[in-house]
């Protein structure tokens, strides 16, 4: 009976303590800011370089310095504007003539905004589902001498592109202000690439990027 009585009463003191625990809810009207190193890890398919037949060209890896601003629009609806510092991706040839060839160097900024919906905002573990769209931009396309050594002199241009976008993540407190967030992203990033060169004329490929990308960091709320 008394091991009886010293169960319940242990038993009432835990609940007690874990009642007592801080639960740092977000809520409407909260912002809360993320940042933390992202990879972009590109699912990519890569067309036939026009006009050289059987050639095809992968994407990198890249990674950088992740950052988004969420506005809590309900209790458990907010929406996420992602940015990033400029990610930077080797190109290489991985089929026909230029199998192996390293063809260019890119970098790029990957804008994205979803509306993401929160499953428990009450709780000090949040988890999180959302959508929305992706712009990327490209920029310093630069083709690798490798290349150069095959077609002579290029210069490389990759097209904007515009896709949706989903993520999933989850946010778990430290304290009052400041929580730990891991989140994965994927991107629907189609692009073509136009190639100008000196020996072998103009040359374009179709590459879908398609990246995952995983971003692990911290946030703060306000």
């Amino acid at each position: 009976m008394k091991l009886a009585n010293r169960t319940v009463v242990s038993l009432a003191v835990a609940a007690a303590m874990l009642s007592a625990s801080p639960a740092y809810a977000v809520e409407k009207g909260d912002w809360l800011v993320r940042f933390g190193p992202a990879a972009v890890i590109p699912n990519d398919d890569s067309g036939e370089v026009k006009p050289l037949a059987g050639t095809g060209v992968e994407v990198d890896e890249g990674t950088s310095l992740a950052f988004s601003l969420t506005y809590m629009l309900r209790d458990n609806v907010g929406i996420e504007v992602l940015g990033a510092l400029p990610f930077e991706h080797d190109i290489k040839g991985d089929s026909g003539a230029i199998d192996g060839v390293e063809v260019a160097t890119i970098e790029h900024l990957p804008p994205t905004v979803v509306i993401e919906y929160y499953f428990d905002p009450g709780s000090d573990i949040r988890t999180y589902i959302g959508g929305g769209v992706n712009y990327t931009t490209f920029m310093d396309e630069s083709a690798d001498s490798e290349l150069e050594d095959i077609v002579g002199e290029t210069d490389i241009e990759l097209d904007d592109s515009v896709g949706l976008a989903i993520v999933g993540g989850i946010d778990i407190d430290i304290n009052e202000s400041w929580f730990f967030n891991a989140s994965v992203w994927y991107i629907d990033i189609e692009t073509t690439a136009d190639l100008e060169t000196a020996g072998a004329g103009d040359l374009e490929v179709d590459v879908d990027i398609d990246p995952w990308v995983v971003m692990v960091g911290v946030g703060t709320t306000f």
